[in-house]
């Protein structure tokens, strides 16, 4: 795990740099400082109106009584992309809007819920119960 995350930490913000070094010579610097700007600005947007929307679901979910399993996911598919928006670089953002965008966002919540159905079946993963 710690491997994964290292490669992550080091790998990804290389290659982003990289990209952006690049797309900097085609269109000039000034032009992809404002690519990145402008896409940090509507992703933190689209993220808010997002997550507004996947609390208020939760929010009625559970006023009615039931778990609000499938929102949770959308709520952090929503945070995930949220947090790749922020974060300088073009690859991080096209993976945040994926993440945010609701179409795209339910292929990436069906992903995630088969994985997970598989991990519990597999044994791969304990779900534990407060009681």
């Amino acid at each position: 795990m710690f491997g994964k995350l290292l490669l992550l930490f080091t790998v990804v913000p290389i290659i982003e740099l990289m990209l952006l070094i690049k797309i900097g010579e085609y269109i000039g610097t000034l032009y992809t400082i404002t690519i990145v700007i402008l896409t940090g600005i509507a992703g933190a947007s689209l993220a808010r109106s997002q997550g507004l929307s996947v609390l208020n679901r939760i929010r009625f979910e559970l006023s009615e009584g039931r778990i609000p399993g499938e929102e949770i996911i959308n709520g952090f598919c929503v945070l995930a992309g949220g947090i790749m928006l922020l974060t300088p670089g073009l690859i991080t953002d096209a993976i945040g809007f994926l993440l945010i965008i609701p179409v795209t966002r339910k292929l990436i919540q069906t992903w995630i819920k088969n994985k997970l159905y598989h991990m519990v079946r597999t044994g791969n993963i304990n779900i534990y119960f407060k009681k």
